[in-house]
Formats: structure tokens, sequence, C-alpha cells
């Protein structure tokens, strides 16, 4: 055989190595093929291609397990038993750009799936040669492998810890500094998913100064990089008064109230997540809100909101009530009770019910004015509602159980009560009984109402227990009134008064 022989062998088996490789990427690309690639035993073929001289065909055989690995956790699994980890991470190290970026892409479609699956790319050495490549020259490398280390830290505290001790969050902070916007992205997201498992892992990422350039990007024009900002920012608020108190003093009140109106709703929903993250824990904070114009703010994005979206907004309005009298009033000042009723009626998932009952409940637990402010709403035969519906979750039932309690123990305001005299069960009906056994001995007009409104003769009604709270209750009710009047709203009054007709002889 002649030399141009052997050549054009080698040229031929050069080709056919491509096109398969590219072939199998290609196809992998699209959910109906994986089953058949899978079956035809196509991750054993690949494996031996990564380490091919022709680094073209190395790069498409990486992207194509990617592909394989990232559709789901079995072909994943198939990867890490195919022994095909440690040939990766050794590329890592030395190959160019390209396969640098594929490498990754496989390291990420593995450790997505499961904790398990993310410690398997962790036991085979991938952090150290990951964090390596977030000090590359090139930006998509640097991305790969920031995309592929926040995959790994989002599962649990343990991985999270093994990415911040493989010296990950400097590299990740300085990487959100860089001008290509689709790193600032995937770097903020990685160090969202580091900071929401602990304190400690929070505090890691701001030590690294992390805050300072996160709160400069909150007015970026860029949606995707807002969402990612802002849920890092509500991630390292969540933990503790000393982590929110820091994010607030970069100075991000009043500008990110703007970005509750941001046409992107992931934008906006994350923006409500942090507010409410950080209003939640002490009533300083919360005031700090309420003093740059942010209840009035999230009670507009609660009425403009639906669904899940929603959700943050009514927990803040719920969180800024419970902190004190002057906060709760703040928030029913800015017409939130409104708002809070009109999620509560026609939002149709139960948790977000559960939570705008909540809410009401911390509004209206305050003081007679506070309880008011929240009846005059009509809210308590909504809540009643709630709690009565034959298919609610025990969540609902149970926050709009304690909600109508909350709410009836301060309430004086018997017209809004009254409805619930013919609806309630027993559990409430003491509670609202209650009430009106203290308000009608003090007030002649709610007194001479109570009969007329037909109250009275709902009362006499109720069994009760003698010695019970509720028998004592009716007990003051009825001393309130002259006994004949009392005797003649009881039941059964009118027949025995028929029963003296009968028997009464006429004087002749």
């Amino acid at each position: 055989m002649s030399h141009r022989q052997v050549l054009q062998v080698f040229e031929q088996y050069q080709k056919s190595r491509t096109q398969f490789v590219q072939t199998v990427a290609e196809l992998a690309s699209r959910p109906q093929n994986i089953e058949t690639l899978q079956n035809a035993g196509v991750m054993s073929l690949l494996r031996p291609l990564l380490l091919d001289i022709v680094p073209t065909i190395q790069q498409t055989a990486a992207l194509a397990l990617g592909r394989l690995a990232n559709y789901n956790d079995d072909l994943a699994e198939a990867v890490v038993k195919g022994d095909i980890l440690p040939q990766l991470v050794y590329s890592l190290a030395e190959q160019n750009r390209f396969y640098k970026k594929a490498a990754a892409f496989v390291l990420r479609a593995v450790a997505k799936h499961s904790p398990q699956l993310a410690q398997s790319v962790v036991d085979c050495g991938a952090l150290d040669a990951l964090v390596i490549c977030l000090e590359e020259f090139d930006p998509g490398v640097k991305e790969s492998a920031a995309w592929a280390l926040g995959y790994i830290a989002r599962h649990n505290a343990e991985l999270a810890q093994a990415v911040v001790d493989a010296g990950a969050v400097p590299l990740l902070v300085l990487c959100i500094q860089e001008p290509e916007l689709s790193l600032k992205r995937i770097a903020a997201s990685a160090l969202s998913d580091i900071c929401k498992h602990s304190p400690e892992l929070a505090q890691t990422v701001v030590d690294a100064g992390a805050i300072a350039h996160l709160a400069q990007m909150i007015l970026n024009p860029d949606a995707k990089l807002k969402r990612q900002v802002f849920s890092a920012l509500s991630q390292i608020s969540k933990h503790s008064v000393d982590l929110a108190e820091m994010v607030v003093e970069a100075e991000i009140f009043p500008a990110v109230l703007t970005c509750l109106k941001d046409p992107d709703e992931y934008v906006k929903k994350n923006v409500a997540t942090l507010i409410r993250e950080i209003a939640k824990h002490t009533p300083e904070l919360a005031q700090l809100i309420v003093n740059a114009g942010g209840v009035a703010a999230v009670v507009d994005y609660v009425g403009e909101s639906r669904g899940n979206v929603r959700l943050p907004g009514i927990m803040m309005l719920g969180y800024v009530a419970a902190h004190s009298e002057n906060l709760a009033m703040a928030v029913i000042v800015s017409k939130g009770v409104v708002q809070l009723a009109i999620a509560l009626s026609e939002e149709p998932e139960d948790h977000i019910q559960a939570a705008s009952a909540w809410a009401l409940g911390q509004l209206g637990r305050h003081t007679p004015e506070h309880a008011k402010a929240v009846a005059v709403a009509n809210v308590l035969p909504k809540l009643l509602q709630c709690y009565l519906r034959a298919d609610a979750s025990e969540d609902l039932q149970t926050k709009s159980k304690k909600a109508l309690k909350n709410i009836l123990q301060k309430c004086v305001h018997l017209p809004a009560l009254e409805p619930l005299l013919h609806d309630a069960p027993p559990n409430i009906l003491k509670h609202v009984v209650g009430q009106f056994s203290k308000v009608l001995p003090h007030d002649s007009k709610a007194r001479r109402l109570f009969v007329t409104s037909a109250g009275l003769k709902k009362i006499q009604e109720i069994k009760t227990e003698p010695g019970t709270a509720l028998s004592e209750y009716i007990n003051t009710i009825n001393n309130c009134y002259p006994e004949e009047i009392v005797k003649y709203y009881s039941p059964g009054y009118s027949d025995a008064l028929l029963e003296r007709v009968d028997g009464y002889q006429p004087r002749s």
C-alpha cells in the first residue's frame, strides 16, 4: 500500500469519526432521539472519542455526552458509571478553551440532577479544575465553569461548602465584575446558590465583597441579570438581621422599588422576595422600608400581580404588620387590607389564600381600630368560608381559623360580626358572642340594633352547656335586656303564648 493510500485511509477514518460524533451530538439535541441513542450503546462509543487526537472530535464527543447527561438522571448515572468524569476533569486542565467549555457542560449536566450525582462530580476532583477555569482568559470558559459550580452548590450545604473550600467565591465575585452579561448572570446565580443554604455560607460570599457589586447592578437594563442579582441579595438577606442590614447599607432603597413594576415577572417576584426577606427581621428594618415608600409600592404590586408572583408581596405585608401597631397601621393606610382581601377571594391556590389569611390576621390582631379596618372590608365571612371549606388544605384551614380568632378578639365593630352569628361553628361562635358580651352592656344604641337585626333572637337559639365560656357570654348579653324581651325571642315562646290563648277563658 502506497504512502498516499495510507493517508487516504486515515483521512477517511477521521472523516467517519467526525461525521459520527457530529451526527450523535445533533441527534442528542432532540429529546425524541435520546432513548434510541441510549439503546444503541452510544455512551461506550463516545467515551474513546474524548481521547481522540483531533480536538474538534474530542469537543463534539463531550458536547454529545453533555446533551445526553442533561436529559435525565439515568443517562447522567451512565456517564458516571462509564468512568467518563475523570477523563473530563483531566482534560479541563490540558485542553483548549472549546474543549473546556464542553467538558464543564458535561459536569454541569451530570451534577444538576441530584445531590448524589453532584457528589460524584466532586469526588472525581472536578472542583479544583473548575475553579482554575474561573481564572481563564476566555469568558466562555469562565461562564461554563461558574455554571457547573452553581449546579453543584445548589443541592445542599455540604456541596456548597465544598465549592467554597475549593476557593470559588472570590473568583465568582470577580466574574460579576466582568463586562460580559452572560458571565455576570451565571456568576450571580452561582453566588445565590451558595448563599441560600446557611448564614455561614452567605457570610463567606459577603466577606468576599459581593454585596457592593451586586447592588451596583440592580438597575441594569438586562432582565435576566436583574433576576439573578435580586435572587442573590434575597438569599443573603434571609438568614439574619446582620446580613439583611448589610444589604440595606448598600443603599438599595428606594431604587429597588422601581423594579416592582419591571416588565419581567421574575424580576418583580425576586424584588418582592428581597423586600420580604429584609422586612421580616426587625421593626427597624420594616420601618426603613415603610419610610422609603416600600409598603405602598408592595400594595400596588399585590394588586397588579397574580398567582405565585403575588405571594412574596402578600407575605411582606404580613411581616410588616406583625411587628407593631404602627407598622400594621401603615399597611392599612396604604390600602393593604383591600388588596389582601381581593387576593383571599380570587386566588384559586390554597397556599396563596393561606398567606393572605395569615397577613390579614397580622393586620387585625393589634387593636379594635385595626380589627375594624379589616372587618369592614368584609374579610371575616371570607375567612370563615375558607375555614369551613371541605376541600381546603389543612394549612389554609389552620391559618384562616387563627386569623379569625386574632381579629375577633379585638373587633368591637358589631355590624361586621353579626353575619358570623348565623354561620360560625361553635369554636368560632364563642369568640363572636364574646365580643357582643363586651360591647352591649355599655352601648344602648348597639343593644337596640341587636334586637332589631334579629341578633338577640339568634343568641337564644344557640345550644350551649351550662358553665362554658359561651354560656357565660350569652348570660351577660341576656342581662342587658328586660326579662320579657329575652323570653319573647326565646325558641318556643310563641307556642307557649298560643297555648295560653287556647287555655284562656274570656271574661264574661
